[in-house]
């Protein structure tokens, strides 16, 4: 997810209103229109890829619930279940569990994109008859959101003996340029949840989160809020995203820079990546991850590439540069070895907050950027085919075994 389109204004008031319960206001304020990414659902694609995977009944499940609603705590209750139901299906699904609902590969990450914003779109257009506050809706989509990305479900178990892992994935994009587009690294994050890799060392137990493709949603600190909990007991950390075609790339450095490029609502940035107390904000962080160990292994079909380069403006210049060997002192960055997309803005935000908890020379961290996953040679039109399924599941098992290698490398 390089330099490469919702209104979620709303997230950022929920986050000022935290997870107490809003009061409520003396009349109910209108639903809003869906957003420019809840728009897509009535396109053929979308509703073609839930069909075939069971999930068109996820939305209409959670509208039943919050017409049942007689309060706002009711509805609370309804958004928290649904939301948790549909990424532990989503998960259990990836990983082979339960019956098999449509003809969809059970890799397929494209069933839960697609089925969480029918359900955004339910709570952003629905009118109780107890009203709704701006306020109180915003909370109910930010508890949606967190729900069934799998951010409230990050835990590990108890004890000793046992490596944890931490792995974030991305929802789809670029839709417009083709909305049959699926991302492998959100469905590593599906296929990987909860999972144990056996290393040289023991167990290792790998807990995952999905993120948007969102600039607003960065700027409201999703990232910060979810991962901040769990890095401190964390002995790695990946985040990942699709990055080239026919390749790997461990990212070396990230850049404090927003391209511009459109996200998910149609909305770019450009500007210095946003972050609390900006008076200390570096230009650049780096990886902790074992980068020689990781492009040295053989672990599948891909190669695998030690990615060191940047975009700068030098200290003293005005025009950016492109330094191959990483950036030089002073400098401003205009990209990162990841791009200036969210890709490389997660990966900043990540290893800043690694390094802000003082975590820099005990936690291995970076990013990983995974092929572009590409449908078979022919294929303009049909949602799947068979090269499609081969390259995610090769890039699934890849991610794994470079996992392995960091893990024991570390």
């Amino acid at each position: 997810m390089k330099s490469i389109p919702v209104r979620l204004g709303f997230l950022g008031l929920a986050l000022l209103a935290g997870l107490t319960t809003p009061t409520a206001a003396s009349a109910a304020q209108a639903a809003p229109a869906p957003t420019v990414e809840e728009q897509r659902l009535d396109r053929a694609v979308p509703q073609e890829i839930l069909r075939r995977s069971g999930f068109e009944t996820v939305a209409p499940r959670l509208a039943r619930a919050l017409d049942a609603a007689r309060s706002y705590g009711e509805a609370r209750r309804a958004v928290t279940r649904e939301g948790t139901r549909l990424w532990r299906r989503a998960v259990d699904r990836a990983q082979g569990r339960g019956p098999v609902t449509g003809d969809l590969s059970r890799d397929d990450d494209r069933p839960l994109y697609w089925a969480r914003l029918g359900m955004t779109r339910e709570v952003r257009t629905w009118e109780p008859a107890f009203g709704l506050t701006d306020r109180q809706r915003a909370a109910l989509l930010d508890e949606l959101e967190r729900t069934s990305r799998g951010q409230e479900a990050i835990g590990y178990p108890h004890g000793k003996g046992l490596k944890r892992i931490l792995l974030t994935g991305f929802d789809p994009f670029t839709l417009d340029r083709d909305i049959r587009i699926s991302n492998p690294s959100g469905a590593t994050a599906l296929a990987l949840d909860g999972t144990v890799i056996e290393t040289a060392d023991g167990p290792a137990r790998i807990e995952t989160a999905v993120f948007p493709v969102r600039w607003q949603d960065f700027t409201d600190g999703t990232v910060e809020r979810a991962l901040r909990p769990h890095l401190p007991e964390a002995d790695l950390f990946t985040t990942v995203s699709q990055g080239r075609v026919g390749r790997f790339d461990i990212e070396r450095t990230n850049g404090a820079w927003r391209g511009g490029f459109g996200d998910n609502d149609g909305i770019g940035r450009t500007e210095t990546v946003p972050v609390s107390d900006p008076a200390s904000q570096p230009q650049w962080t780096t990886t902790t991850l074992p980068h020689a160990a990781i492009v040295a292994a053989h672990t599948g079909r891909f190669p695998v590439y030690d990615n060191t380069g940047v975009t700068e403006i030098p200290a003293g210049g005005t025009e950016p540069v492109v330094r191959p060997d990483g950036p030089t002192p002073g400098s401003t960055a205009r990209a990162g070895g990841g791009g200036d997309y969210l890709s490389n803005e997660i990966a900043y935000r990540v290893t800043l907050l690694r390094d802000r908890l003082g975590l820099h020379e005990t936690l291995p961290g970076g990013h990983v950027h995974t092929p572009v996953l590409q449908f078979g040679a022919g294929n303009t039109t049909e949602v799947t085919d068979p090269e499609f399924v081969r390259n995610r599941l090769d890039i699934i098992a890849q991610v794994r075994a470079i996992l392995k290698v960091a893990a024991e490398s570390a």
